[in-house]
């Protein structure tokens, strides 16, 4: 096995598995609000991926899964009509109609979302919404006495899907392995940053057509423009909605002790002869064990 051999199999590994569990979930839930908010069945219909999963680059293990229900607009005019924190009664009304379905699973409010926990460990966090002219999203924040924000996923996840697509499939990967160093050291940094930056980085990248043989020299090459990013800067401007994207911690440290082994990675590859079980080692050193050894 060489660099485009190992590379590919770490692509795999990192593919989400559980699918047809996801998928059956996420109609239940569909199912269930559409017949107490649309009165219809359809398990659908008004409903949406959003966050890593919508934008396909979660990876294998990841515990949190977003998803957007398309309300009625009359139900936000009852309820922005309300004195005091209608988003909040809004939230508790999805709630209750989700109780029906999951009387024994864990259902509670987070601030914007309805969260339900089941007992495998993923989270799925639906936020109700109201879809807009420009097919942008208003939501309910109940944080705060109550207020109404905007979001616009559609846009993240178009223009995600189609940089991708114009860089050979090559910057899906780039997030997907980005997840995988930020589990194995514990990275501060949020997935829509990940994305964010990965979707900047790849932009003019000069192998961004590449095949898996040039994988190494993209990470060695993220992991640096990453860490040349400046400390003090507190937000960056999402794919597509160019709404903000908040920093969590410094990453740019770990970034550049990762781009150093990177480097020491591809001696080792390149070196006569070549070393391809230390080299492999220090991939997994940066990604874990999803990385062939």
């Amino acid at each position: 096995m060489g660099v485009a051999e190992w590379f590919n199999s770490f692509c795999t590994n990192l593919q989400v598995q559980d699918s047809s569990t996801i998928s059956s979930r996420y109609k239940t839930i569909t199912r269930r609000l559409n017949t107490d908010f649309w009165n219809t069945t359809s398990d659908l219909s008004h409903s949406l991926y959003v966050g890593s999963y919508g934008r396909n680059t979660a990876i294998k293990g990841f515990s949190d899964l977003d998803m957007v229900f398309e309300l009625p607009s009359a139900l936000y005019h009852q309820y922005n009509a309300y004195n005091w924190n209608g988003p909040s009664a809004l939230l508790q009304a999805v709630r209750t109609s989700l109780q029906k379905t999951y009387s024994s699973s864990d259902v509670g409010g987070d601030g914007q979302v309805v969260v339900i926990n089941f007992q495998d460990g993923i989270t799925f966090e639906i936020m109700p919404a109201f879809v807009n002219q420009a097919k942008t999203y208003t939501y309910p924040d109940s944080n705060k006495g109550g207020s109404w924000k905007t979001t616009n996923p559609r846009a993240e996840i178009k223009a995600i899907k189609e940089r991708n697509m114009n860089c050979s499939g090559n910057l899906i990967s780039l997030c997907r392995m980005t997840r995988a160093w930020r589990g194995k050291w514990e990275v501060p940094i949020g997935g829509l940053l990940i994305d964010t930056l990965a979707y900047q980085f790849i932009k003019n990248y000069e192998f961004r057509y590449k095949s898996y043989f040039y994988y190494d020299y993209m990470c060695r090459d993220f992991f640096k423009w990453m860490a040349d990013q400046d400390k003090e800067q507190i937000f960056w401007r999402a794919p597509g909605s160019e709404q903000y994207v908040y920093g969590k911690g410094l990453f740019q440290y770990k970034a550049k002790q990762c781009h150093k082994i990177a480097l020491d990675a591809i001696k080792y590859e390149t070196s006569i002869p070549k070393m391809e079980w230390f080299a492999k080692q220090e991939w997994r050193s940066i990604f874990g064990t999803a990385f062939p050894d």
